[in-house]
């Protein structure tokens, strides 16, 4: 497994869409296709934590705070923040934060507190938003159930209580292929005309659709 892999499901969960404008999650240093061989959590990510993950033999951290909040300007060792991220680098440590984005989704550390807590009625009170996208497509009638259905299963056409929600227009499309292209319908370098469908649905930020 590598970092890249953790922190796509970290993302899914928490896109980084959610983070608030002043925050800085994300990976901060490292490279994500290192190979991991270990992962910390912790709250902060400090001089001390980049010693317990070299001797724990973990070279991704998890934080919740970024370390790095601001720009840095140099790397001298002049302030904790900077012998943090020296030393991280020095020993091939890649660190990670979600903080805000991790926060402010629905089942995220907000909700959490309030189930401990034991509160009920919970809402929202600050929603985020212009974080629906909508993805419109334009497919041949004859995979139009296909790639729909595909669309619902990963996600798209949610909107409040209802799901498998989308728009979809019948017309006729027309295009030509050049030398280099492969069409699925019609032949290249001739001009096709064919009975489609516009298909349009909303969407979360991150979602993957594969057909």
């Amino acid at each position: 497994m590598y970092i890249k892999d953790v922190i796509s499901e970290i993302e899914k969960f928490a896109p980084p869409a959610y983070q608030e404008t002043y925050d800085n999650s994300g990976l901060l240093v490292g490279n994500k296709d290192e190979k991991i061989t270990g992962v910390l959590l912790s709250l902060d990510c400090v001089e001390e934590v980049i010693d317990e993950a070299i001797k724990l033999k973990c070279n991704l951290i998890i934080a919740h705070h970024p370390i790095i909040f601001g720009g840095l300007k140099r790397l001298t060792g002049a302030n904790y923040v900077e012998r943090t991220v020296i030393k991280a680098i020095q020993n091939n440590i890649a660190i990670y934060a979600a903080h805000t984005n991790l926060d402010n989704v629905k089942h995220g550390v907000n909700a959490k507190i309030a189930e401990k807590l034991g509160l009920t009625n919970l809402k929202i009170l600050s929603p985020k938003k212009q974080l629906l996208k909508k993805l419109v497509t334009y497919v041949p009638v004859t995979h139009l159930e296909k790639v729909r259905d595909s669309l619902f299963e990963a996600g798209a056409g949610n909107i409040g209580n209802y799901d498998n929600c989308s728009f979809n227009i019948s017309g006729i499309g027309t295009f030509r292929g050049n030398e280099n292209s492969n069409p699925f319908i019609g032949e290249k370098g001739k001009i096709s005309n064919e009975t489609e469908t516009r298909i349009e649905v909303i969407l979360k930020p991150l979602m993957k659709v594969a057909f």
